[in-house]
């Protein structure tokens, strides 16, 4: 699920009905379980293409460093890297490299993701707040104590 789709379905889950505050507040624990299920199934998403990534420049390090075997260079279907490159001048291309960049910009994504989730299960769990707030409220306005 891409952070557009969640954001969709955060919009309509959060909205709340103002004359039925009972319903709203026993929503609660069903909305935080179920954005809580998808904040941990996030989180899974993020180890995995963690590790890609570091599995990536591992290979590019190799590479890069021409101490990529041939079997390796046709298993991952890249040419042979020719030039001679200073060690020190490795990590400029390791950095620079689109595989990479592609990959962190899929780490980056998902953080993005599970913040949005995290900031999300947070305002679920102040909704009943908003609810006692809510009811205050009216009470107030009805001259009721």
């Amino acid at each position: 699920m891409n952070l557009s789709e969640i954001k969709i379905m955060v919009v309509k889950d959060i909205e709340f009905d103002e004359t039925e505050l009972d319903k709203e507040s026993l929503r609660i624990p069903q909305l935080h379980n179920k954005y809580l299920v998808f904040l941990t199934d996030e989180k899974i998403m993020l180890e995995k293409y963690q590790q890609e990534l570091r599995v990536l420049v591992r290979k590019k390090w190799l590479y890069y460093t021409g101490k990529m075997s041939e079997e390796e260079l046709i298993e991952n279907n890249w040419e042979p890297f020719n030039l001679n490159i200073l060690k020190s001048d490795v990590d400029k291309f390791i950095e620079s490299d689109t595989e990479i960049l592609r990959s962190r910009a899929i780490v980056r994504m998902q953080e993005e993701k599970i913040n949005y989730l995290d900031s999300v299960v947070k305002a679920i769990n102040g909704r009943q707040w908003n609810i006692r707030a809510a009811i205050d409220w009216m009470k107030f306005t009805h001259g009721i104590q």
